[in-house]
């Protein structure tokens, strides 16, 4: 993927958030390293999300991780705290407003999320079938 597909799938997935319950002002700039490697920032203020394809000099934190990670992170298939803890994601600056980009995270529209588990469901349960067959044959 490039910079530029990263950067839209991310902002695609991080604006469904319901941020209206959330009163903090939170700034994370976000270091894509490996294929795709760029910088951008997620930035709540005033209950809305702003995503912007440039560094944030002023950040409460930074993120340190791979596109895949990244995209992982985001959609729920890969807790952040995990993730930090195997080393998959660095993070310079605030550890707490760095949890406090998991809420963020987590509310993510749940049809959206049920729509990539049912996806990921369908992909296994057609290799199974594709198995089966093999092995009927």
């Amino acid at each position: 993927m490039t910079y530029e597909e990263i950067f839209e799938k991310s902002k695609e997935i991080i604006m469904q958030a319901d941020v209206s319950g959330f009163d903090n002002h939170l700034a994370i700039q976000v270091d894509i390293t490996g294929e795709g490697e760029g910088a951008f920032y997620i930035e709540l203020k005033d209950k809305e999300l702003h995503i912007e394809p440039y560094e944030y000099y002023d950040h409460d934190c930074k993120f340190i991780i791979s596109a895949k990670n990244f995209l992982k992170l985001i959609d729920g298939s890969l807790n952040p705290v995990a993730a930090f803890t195997v080393g998959k994601l660095k993070v310079e600056g605030s550890i707490e407003k760095a949890l406090e980009f998991q809420k963020i995270a987590e509310a993510v529209k749940p049809d959206k999320k049920a729509e990539k588990k049912a996806k990921k469901a369908e992909k296994t349960a057609s290799k199974k079938t594709s198995k089966k067959s093999a092995l009927a044959s």
